[in-house]
């Protein structure tokens, strides 16, 4: 990133970034992640700690998004990124056994939906300031 004005654009993709996580995983889905957890013997992680981790990988995600979106169009980079992102998140947990497979019916849609917002505010941020990469 050359410019300091691309700041804006990644801090602001991970308001939405953080926001939309946070809904889906505490509102929506908490059940499927608190119910399989009980069934492995483990607690669901919930402490503050997990959600500032979680907040730096919403940091982390946006930055690569920002730079995917240099090189890509929209649809492009949402896809990418999702896939970056998500896809390879979910392997890694279901490797690990802790991913509830049945959320993924949820989590699809509303995490390329996410995927999608958070490129699109980067992408017209960019433009808006005259960012470049």
């Amino acid at each position: 990133m050359k410019t300091h004005k691309g700041i804006l654009a990644i801090l602001a993709a991970t308001v939405w970034i953080s926001i939309s996580e946070f809904f889906r995983n505490e509102f929506l889905l908490k059940s499927y992640w608190t119910s399989h957890y009980q069934t492995l013997g483990l607690q669901f992680p919930s402490q503050p700690v997990n959600g500032a981790v979680w907040g730096l990988w919403s940091l982390l995600f946006a930055t690569a998004i920002y730079f995917i979106a240099g090189k890509f169009n929209l649809l492009q980079t949402t896809f990418l990124s999702w896939f970056v992102a998500f896809v390879l998140m979910w392997v890694t947990l279901g490797n690990l056994a802790v991913l509830p497979f049945g959320l993924l019916w949820f989590a699809v849609p509303l995490s390329l939906f996410e995927s999608f917002v958070a490129a699109w505010i980067i992408r017209t941020l960019k433009k808006a300031t005259g960012s470049r990469q």
